[in-house]
């Protein structure tokens, strides 16, 4: 196994890994009292390899116990790696249903071919494949070599599974199986593909099925959107279409964004026992530095975000347990002012803002220093073009997201050893940034004229 050698990086309240890589979030579910996160997992390494399923559990989303790997690559059916999939309960035990990955031998690792396979655990901890494994050997003639990330879900009497593809034109879709047993699937036909017209990507990746407030969400990872008007700008990109009421893959909406941060891929939902959409995502993005590999891991999920449809709009918010990692409130201020900074010896912190707007539409600053004061992340929120434009220290440092004018400026910032999120309006966009700074930091709310601002600050216990 990889060694830690250095914990200045390390997050104090989100999930990582042990030691080595960790990538996209698999298997949510609530499973014999616990709630359950797998991980795409090496670790052997920080660097991506042959992909293990890592494995914590929570009793209340918030804090984390780390259990064992529960699938190790090697068998026929996933000789090359277990790659991502999701997780259901049937009866009394918990299914994984996940990719087999297999290279072509003597190609260099540059062909491969998967499959869909079955893991069972009577425990929630200890994991047996299944001996008729695999239970979807090979992808429909006219799809590609990309045939991965089975997501399973049980409605009308049956158990349903999109796959995230590509066809042979080179255009992302995804698939859509049907089973009685979760063992024996047919394939129903594309659910949904990318129009040639438009830019949606040649690869969809990751897929996520379900219904929200009567409105039937696609969530995904397209590969290949190209940067336009501000948007789409990471390597690869996070987001959703809503489709019409039978799901026809012929009607959809356009493609919206999800999260407008450069860290934020592979999301996955599930439903707690309470009925609320929750959503994990990997907070990295593929071909981006990572400090924190030198010192012998990488990779970090978000907090876990409730999902919630408004009209024709996703929502993403921190669910309510979080604020039980509170431990004292660092700093409260309600004054009309102009400028206000904070010092914060500690990393792990919540920060609850709202700002009037006054007859005058004044932008609005937030910036984020190291203990030089010299700025790592700074955001522009301007009311005139409805706009939020953060800059990060690095390369490629701008991204923009929109929000609605309103009476108030509403922001919820949550900020780890290694991460800072941010929430405009209640969800209405989100930014998910990685930072790499060591000792204090000092945060900077301000404005181009007096206006009333309201501030707490929180310290957070750590997990782990």
């Amino acid at each position: 196994m990889n060694i830690i050698k250095n914990e200045r990086y390390r997050q104090n309240y989100h999930i990582i890994p042990p030691q080595g890589w960790m990538n996209d979030p698999n298997g949510l579910c609530f499973f014999k009292g616990y709630y359950h996160v797998f991980f795409q997992y090496h670790p052997y390494s920080a660097e991506w390899g042959p992909m293990h399923w890592g494995h914590v559990r929570s009793l209340d989303l918030v804090q984390w116990e780390e259990c064992p790997i529960a699938l190790t690559p090697g068998d026929p059916e996933d000789k090359d790696g277990c790659f991502s999939g999701s997780a259901v309960v049937k009866g009394n035990k918990m299914y994984l249903i996940y990719t087999g990955h297999h290279y072509v031998e003597g190609t260099n690792q540059q062909k491969f071919w998967q499959n869909q396979n079955i893991a069972v655990s009577e425990d929630g901890i200890h994991f047996q494949k299944y001996d008729g494994n695999p239970v979807i050997a090979k992808s429909p003639d006219d799809n590609s070599d990309d045939f991965r990330d089975p997501k399973v879900w049980y409605e009308n009497e049956a158990w349903y599974m999109v796959l995230g593809s590509q066809a042979n034109n080179k255009q992302g879709r995804v698939l859509l199986y049907r089973s009685e047993n979760l063992f024996n699937w047919k394939y129903m036909g594309v659910l949904a593909v990318a129009d040639p017209e438009l830019n949606e990507g040649y690869m969809w990746e990751c897929p996520d099925y379900f219904e929200l407030n009567g409105k039937k969400i696609l969530l995904l990872s397209p590969q290949g959107i190209a940067a336009e008007h501000g948007m789409f700008k990471n390597n690869h990109q996070t987001g959703y279409f809503i489709l019409d009421s039978n799901g026809e893959k012929s009607n959809k909406s356009v493609f919206h964004e999800l999260d407008s941060g450069h860290d934020f891929y592979a999301t996955q939902t599930f439903m707690t026992e309470d009925g609320r959409r929750v959503m994990f995502a990997w907070m990295d993005m593929w071909e981006t530095e990572m400090p924190e590999q030198s010192d012998g891991w990488a990779g970090t999920m978000t907090i876990p975000r409730e999902l919630k449809m408004h009209e024709d709009k996703l929502y993403t918010y921190p669910i309510a347990e979080l604020k039980n990692l509170r431990s004292e409130l660092l700093f409260s201020q309600n004054k009309i002012i102009k400028e206000l900074s904070i010092d914060s010896s500690s990393h792990s912190l919540e920060i609850n803002a709202v700002f009037e707007w006054s007859k005058i539409k004044t932008n609005i600053y937030f910036n984020m220093n190291d203990r030089n004061k010299n700025r790592i992340i700074s955001i522009e929120f301007n009311p005139l073009k409805e706009k939020a434009y953060l800059w990060r220290k690095g390369k490629d440092e701008e991204r923009e997201a929109p929000f609605s004018l309103k009476q108030q400026l509403e922001l919820k910032i949550y900020i780890d050893s290694s991460s800072i999120e941010i929430f405009i309006n209640n969800g209405e966009s989100s930014f998910s940034e990685r930072f790499y700074a060591e000792g204090e930091l000092n945060f900077v709310f301000k404005s181009e004229i007096l206006i009333k601002q309201q501030v707490n600050v929180y310290c957070l216990n750590a997990n782990r």
